[in-house]
């Protein structure tokens, strides 16, 4: 009967149900049409991943590396920084170094890693990007098995400092973040450990009884995670002891900055592998305490510690409190913790599509950023077995996985769009490293990804900035000059607000840009942003501009407006 109705209605009504229709749908269709291209040979980008296999299946071979997006030359165009391995002992390949690429701006990149010092060796895993020194220069701190490097950035060019500054933390170091954790105006650094391994070291594990296979973490004893104080003049101290931090059992792979109790001291998540997770409280007087057992976060429901791998910390639903994000090994699915405030977490990913579309994936690098910008930060995942085997115990387990995407509906739900936003999306890699940056300077977030003894992969964000937007970018005086732990809330015209901080670390052995990116949907109007400086300094700015890269300065306000494509 319905039917008949709907056939003898006049046709202005039609007409107006079709229009109602359209206007409906429009927000979402909008974001559906927007995809990642795949640009990396175009983009003059030829890296390969090396780790150095040659049929041993030592342990670090599983692992890959990360990847930055930085702006090592200043000159407002984000580069690119790939971690790279070097050849095992007494088996010599072809040189194997980190690769720079600087943005000529025109969609394509140049490699400057020797011209620019970075030609280095070393068996790299992990790195953070920022500026420890205060002197206006990104600094590079590479992860490795064996010695760790800080590069300090001398106006675009690299000078090796590590043992100046007493930071080469040897041992098998992965993720690494830097942050003020005493609001002292100057850069600490915090590096993860993971485990005891060297070739003398290496253990024989099989999965059919006779040919070797990777083993897994449990095989190994654990490392502690460093904390090293920067006391300045380009010196750090270890401080891992004093600052309650000393754990021998951790087996660390990710590292995520968040004050998640609101108190002005940035505390660390840390993700663990076969290990519980780490939540540890800045207690402000230079100590940390673990309270992930209390929080919620250091097992599953069943109170099983899981393979953690990258992590990540947003206010994904608006409610004021940073929540985190864990990839973790297949049959474990991703954890989306909630933060239900009074330190108190809840992991909302098995009812969820999160946890539901990663049950099978072992996800590494893993983050929250606004891909269609329409105010609500999505949940981006880089997929990829460690074990190349792995087909002979888990036929429905691949080595090579596709990456996921998931948008956020509002109201805590996600819908998974991994298979709407393009075909080069899809495409099976071994995932590691994943970060986010607006690279070709339009105003969206394209992804950098890393693969495991494969190519790096930029994707191109195509249509995300159909919506508005407000990029940010802070420069802290009295604060670290990068502004890492400072709180930024947009609000916009209707009263609605969101807010971000600005942070290092997060991912798998990555970093992602500093700059903020906040999504303004349809209506791109913003009444202010509040700032709230590590200093505890608050600066106001009314009415700013939408569709540009805002820079701020505390005590200053907003100093620089440049336009965006």
């Amino acid at each position: 009967m319905s039917s008949v109705r709907a056939c003898s209605a006049p046709r202005h009504w039609l007409a107006l149900l079709l229009l109602l229709a359209a206007a409906v749908a429009w927000p979402t269709e909008q974001r559906r049409t927007v995809s990642f291209v795949d640009v990396t040979e175009s983009a003059g980008i030829h890296f390969k991943h090396n780790n150095a296999a040659f049929g041993k299946k030592y342990l670090p071979e599983t692992m890959g590396s990360g990847a930055a997006f930085l702006d090592f030359d200043n000159d407002g165009r984000l580069d690119i920084l790939l971690v790279n391995s070097r050849p095992w002992p007494g088996h010599p390949g072809p040189k194997s170094y980190p690769a720079l690429y600087r943005n000529n701006g025109n969609g394509t990149f140049t490699d400057v890693t020797r011209a620019a010092g970075l030609a280095v060796e070393l068996y790299g895993l992990g790195v953070t990007v920022a500026d420890y020194d205060n002197d206006g220069w990104p600094d590079v701190y590479i992860t490795a098995l064996g010695a760790n490097h800080l590069f300090h950035n001398e106006h675009g060019r690299f000078v090796d400092v590590t043992d100046r500054a007493h930071v080469s933390a040897p041992g098998m170091s992965t993720s690494a973040a830097f942050f003020d954790y005493d609001n002292d105006g100057l850069l600490d650094l915090f590096v993860c450990h993971y485990v005891d391994w060297s070739i003398d070291k290496d253990l024989f594990c099989t999965l059919d009884g006779r040919n070797k296979s990777y083993c897994t973490p449990e095989s190994y004893h654990g490392q502690s995670s460093r904390l090293y104080h920067n006391r300045g003049q380009g010196v750090f101290e270890d401080v891992t002891t004093r600052a309650g931090l000393e754990d021998p059992t951790g087996k660390a792979l990710g590292v995520a900055l968040l004050d998640f109790d609101g108190d002005g001291w940035l505390d660390l998540f840390v993700a663990n592998d076969t290990q519980p997770n780490k939540l540890y409280h800045n207690t402000g007087k230079g100590t940390f305490v673990d309270v992930a057992v209390a929080g919620g976060v250091a097992f599953n429901e069943a109170g099983v510690a899981r393979a953690g791998m990258g992590v990540d910390a947003a206010d994904y639903d608006r409610s004021g409190r940073a929540s985190l994000l864990i990839g973790n090994f297949s049959n474990e699915m991703m954890a989306l913790y909630h933060n239900e405030g009074h330190g108190l977490f809840i992991d909302e990913a098995p009812n969820t599509t999160v946890g539901q579309a990663t049950f099978l994936k072992l996800t590494f690098g893993c983050f929250f950023f606004d891909y269609d910008l329409d105010g609500w930060l999505d949940i981006f995942g880089a997929d990829g077995h460690v074990s190349d085997d792995v087909a002979l115990v888990h036929p429905r387990v691949s080595y090579a996985q596709a990456p996921h995407l998931f948008r956020n509906l509002g109201g805590r739900r996600f819908e998974d769009v991994s298979s709407q936003v393009g075909r080069d999306f899809t495409v099976p890699v071994v995932g590691r490293g994943a970060a986010y940056g607006d690279f070709d300077g339009d105003g969206d977030l394209d992804l950098l990804l890393t693969a495991n003894n494969g190519r790096a992969r930029l994707l191109r964000n195509d249509g995300g900035n159909a919506n508005a937007f407000l990029r940010l970018r802070l420069v802290g005086t009295a604060s670290n000059r990068d502004a890492i732990g400072a709180r930024v809330t947009v609000t916009r015209a209707d009263g609605s607000s969101q807010w971000a901080m600005v942070k290092t670390g997060s991912s798998y052995c990555s970093q992602s840009e500093l700059p903020l990116t906040f999504g303004l949907g349809r209506d791109g109007r913003v009444a202010r942003v509040d700032i709230v400086w590590p200093s505890g300094r608050r600066d106001v700015v009314t009415s700013p501009p939408t569709r540009r890269l805002l820079t701020i300065e505390e005590g200053k306000g907003l100093t620089r407006s440049a336009a965006l494509r």
